[in-house]
């Protein structure tokens, strides 16, 4: 079953920035990574409430939020029910080395992507 929201990866102009500003929103930092250049991962202080997965737009990416990922016991059972249940533009399940994750990314009807994510440990 799709549970929580796991985490929401945002684009910004500048990650180191963007840290900043969650630290003063009281977030704290839970990893920093190589997953799209560099990024940071931010958990609230208080421990309620999703992660946010922040790195610096290159290319042709734009500012905002890239996506909403929730947190799945069994991703490719979560995976082929997706499919089955004709959900669109399905891309997965398959290992992201960087960031220790399985995810499978999918899209609503208006194109906005989504991911349901699993942790492997």
């Amino acid at each position: 079953m799709i549970g929580e929201i796991d985490h929401i990866e945002i684009e910004v102009s500048d990650a180191s920035e963007m840290a900043e500003f969650l630290e003063k929103l009281g977030y704290e930092q839970h990893r920093q990574t190589e997953h799209h250049g560099e990024s940071y991962e931010y958990v609230p202080g208080d421990g309620e409430g999703p992660l946010f997965e922040i790195h610096t737009v290159s290319g042709e990416e734009t500012p905002g939020i890239n996506h909403i990922a929730f947190g799945v016991d069994d991703i490719e059972e979560e995976s082929q029910r997706l499919e089955e249940a004709d959900v669109d533009s399905i891309v997965g399940p398959y290992d992201v080395d960087k960031t220790g994750r399985t995810i499978t990314n999918f899209r609503d009807p208006d194109g906005n992507r989504f991911q349901i994510v699993s942790d492997d440990d």
